[in-house]
């Protein structure tokens, strides 16, 4: 028996691994969301949307992709997992992500191919798009200009692509590199931590998806993990995990704040 059987969940409900099907809309991701597919559907060229660690920006793009994946979009998620990148890395999987395999001899053919490409789609009615996670690691100026360099491929009255950069709040220092391009900025958008109310929210709804419509968090548990997390939404996955197995090690039928205050000791939180 595991903590899932014990409290009657048909999963793990505080994973921290994006899955669409835990998303939580508080008001401000909804906010976000509207925001940027707004500036999606209109082609403005480039959104901007930025939050600390854990507040759930990825969970967001996951969201978003897939939102625009059933529209007329053409629409690709690239992540980047480090910040040792060119641009020319960024230009070829711009153009790998628009469904360009065949390698071009040399930059002016990529664009040429690219700007085909999106002519193409345009023509179809479709509107590309590309979701860059973690963009702030995106950080040289030679990137920053390939990014300008992308946004001048246009028609008459719209963009032929839309990026939007998600990332730490570190990232404005980086796009600042390229004034040109920051003035390009259709919209940007801050993520901040949730709140009292909506942490609580937060742990209802994941509990639910998973299984558990009997309240198993008592009120001041609904507390104490809010204060420790300070509604980041990654801590708050973390803590709820710990304090559901820790239930479970001492049989506990409900989870009190004496658990939540033990679980944060023991994370060194």
């Amino acid at each position: 028996m595991s903590y899932t059987d014990f409290y009657g969940l048909k999963e793990q409900p505080f994973s921290n691994t994006p899955d669409n099907r835990f998303y939580f809309e508080s008001h401000q991701h909804a906010e976000a969301r509207v925001r940027i597919l707004h500036a999606v559907e209109t082609m403005k060229g480039l959104a901007v949307l930025v939050g600390d660690i854990g507040t759930g920006k990825t969970t967001l793009a996951r969201k978003l992709l897939d939102e625009l994946e059933q529209g007329p979009y053409e629409a690709a998620l690239l992540v980047v997992v480090h910040s040792d990148v060119s641009a020319d890395w960024l230009l070829r999987k711009v153009t790998q992500q628009m469904g360009i395999e065949e390698a071009a001899r040399n930059k002016e053919e990529m664009i040429s191919r690219l700007y085909e490409r999106l002519l193409e789609l345009h023509g179809k009615g479709r509107k590309p798009v590309i979701i860059v996670d973690e963009a702030n690691m995106l950080r040289n100026r030679e990137i920053m200009e390939e990014f300008r360099g992308l946004l001048n491929l246009e028609v008459p009255g719209s963009k032929l692509l839309t990026f939007i950069l998600i990332g730490l709040p570190e990232m404005d220092e980086w796009l600042a590199q390229d004034a040109p391009l920051r003035q390009r900025i259709a919209l940007r958008f801050t993520l901040h931590a949730l709140s009292q109310p909506a942490t609580r929210s937060y742990i209802e709804h994941r509990m639910k998806v998973a299984g558990r419509e009997k309240p198993l968090f008592s009120d001041e548990a609904f507390e104490a993990v809010f204060r420790h997390s300070q509604g980041i939404p990654r801590l708050i996955n973390t803590i709820c995990d710990n304090a559901l197995l820790e239930g479970y090690l001492v049989k506990n039928e409900s989870i009190d704040a004496e658990m939540i205050e033990d679980v944060v000791v023991g994370l060194g939180l």
